[in-house]
């Protein structure tokens, strides 16, 4: 299993070598190698849009500078964006910039990114996660950025807490994951904001090592255990 690889965004290639070493040994690794190499670059996002899933528009971008904002601004007709790594994790190198706070004219962000739209609903109402465990929803929980942030991390101050879905929430997360493109992931986590339109929107669909909020789901320990001893048979 895989756990604590906090750190791949930045040596990805090196990272996937090694998961590919294991499976050619042998090994049963969980989540697999090419699960990993799908779920490391969020470009994953566009394949699920293209599916239909109620995702946030999105521009990618190779790099960003003040004038990519611009752009993005006006594409999405707002006065606030979040600037993402295609590759990352954990909110790190993450920016939000409005039309009257826009960085420095030398900006840049120095990464292949992803340029969004802020959803209010994010500080106003939080984020959405939701566990699977072999494919079925272990729990859910709902994460809030804390005053004045709009990053939900607790590095950043963030909280979280117990969250019961509705059919309606869960049903949209579980579509998420018949979307995706493997049906032996041990465990996935979906991250989902609501948009103006009261759907929820898929975030992201963590699939490599996430932090799967054990306080939120007291039974993810035997729920794993469960699905690990069935995959040894």
């Amino acid at each position: 299993m895989l756990g604590t690889a906090w750190d791949y965004q930045d040596h990805l290639p090196e990272f996937l070598a090694r998961l590919e070493a294991l499976s050619e040994a042998g090994m049963s690794v969980c989540n697999p190698p090419e699960v990993v190499r799908w779920n490391g670059d969020k470009r994953y996002l566009k394949a699920l849009a293209d599916q239909g899933l109620p995702t946030i528009p999105t521009l990618w971008f190779d790099d960003a500078t003040r004038g990519e904002l611009a752009i993005a601004l006006n594409a999405f007709e707002t006065d606030r964006v979040v600037v993402k790594r295609q590759v990352g994790a954990g909110g790190l190198g993450q920016h939000s910039f409005a039309n009257d706070a826009l960085p420095e004219p030398g900006w840049r962000m120095g990464h292949p990114c992803m340029i969004q739209p802020f959803l209010p609903s994010v500080v106003e109402e939080g984020e959405y996660t939701f566990v699977f465990i072999d494919g079925g929803f272990s729990h859910g929980v709902l994460k809030r950025a804390a005053e004045g942030e709009y990053r939900i991390q607790s590095l950043y101050g963030g909280s979280e807490f117990d969250y019961t879905p509705s059919p309606q929430d869960l049903s949209q997360a579980e579509a998420v994951v018949a979307a995706l493109p493997f049906d032996d992931l041990l465990y996935c986590r979906i991250d989902m904001a609501r948009l103006p339109s009261g759907e929820l929107a898929v975030m992201e669909a963590e699939a490599i090592e996430p932090y799967l909020y054990p306080e939120q789901g007291p039974q993810l320990g035997a729920k794993l255990a469960d699905a690990i001893t069935r995959r040894l048979g």
